[in-house]
């Protein structure tokens, strides 16, 4: 792809003028960084894609529209959360929840997704949400575009494969995150993939000597994608409020199997 050829070259330069790269295996991971940054500036573009798409649906006043764009928009940013959370600002004014504020629902800087999610699923309406809708498509553009000038931090990128599935583990196996529409297992496929990603990146680096513990978090990763696999509907996944406790229960122990292990990757590339 030729966008791809020219941001891989980029990306490779700016790495290789990075003077922190002191240490054989933080050269090691140059590549594999430059490789990251191209997966993540295209999940980025695509989520400005989705969102425009999304937006306009919502400011339209077509409910069902942006209810059916809802789910697969916020894939690409949950996959890419690591490194969208480097960026406070944004990440709270995309994708914060209601209790994070003091007014809950009511509070005026309570916006992002989960803001317009709430219009649509506690209201059915799209009633008050242009503005909103407006500065979620100016936030997420801004997103694309910082990315685009980031360096990327070995410890964040490499430490983001476990950062994704305990963020499944400690807050969204409770089905807080989309509290509204209760699309949550789209989200944990977004954080599922982008941990997979990142692990499928660094693997050269670890299987070599740690032949065992790539088998052994290979099969935790398919664990959990079997398990995501059973809730499948159509293009998507059953409402998560029709998931019984027993089913979070083994959802959660298999998340929480594969954190354990990507917790440990840091240590074994020497970033910790």
């Amino acid at each position: 792809m030729k966008f791809g050829s020219l941001l891989a070259a980029s990306v490779l330069a700016s790495c290789l003028s990075f003077q922190a790269f002191a240490q054989d295996t933080t050269y090691d991971l140059v590549e594999p960084l430059a490789e990251y940054k191209i997966y993540v500036s295209e999940k980025v573009q695509k989520l400005e894609e989705d969102t425009k798409a999304f937006t306009d649906a919502v400011k339209a006043g077509d409910v069902e529209k942006a209810k059916s764009l809802f789910a697969s928009t916020r894939l690409s940013y949950e996959a890419i959360e690591p490194i969208a959370e480097l960026f406070s600002d944004l990440d709270v004014a995309i994708d914060s929840r209601a209790d994070d504020w003091e007014k809950a629902e009511q509070d005026p800087g309570f916006t992002g997704f989960h803001r317009i999610e709430y219009g649509l699923w506690e209201k059915n309406s799209t009633e008050e949400l242009t503005p909103v809708a407006d500065k979620l498509m100016a936030d997420v553009s801004e997103l694309n575009k910082r990315i685009a000038g980031l360096t990327f931090p070995p410890e964040k990128v490499v430490g983001g494969a476990a950062v994704l599935m305990e963020e499944v583990a400690a807050t969204k196996i409770s089905g807080e995150e989309d509290r509204y529409s209760h699309t949550d297992l789209w989200d944990f496929k977004g954080n599922f993939d982008g941990s997979r990603k990142i692990f499928d990146l660094v693997r050269p680096l670890i299987e070599a000597k740690e032949a065992e513990f790539t088998k052994k978090v290979d099969e935790n990763f398919n664990t959990v994608s079997q398990t995501l696999d059973k809730y499948k509907e159509g293009d998507g996944y059953q409402s998560y409020d029709k998931l019984t406790e027993a089913d979070r229960k083994v959802l959660s122990i298999a998340v929480n199997t594969l954190a354990e292990d990507l917790s440990t990757l840091r240590g074994k590339l020497g970033l910790n």
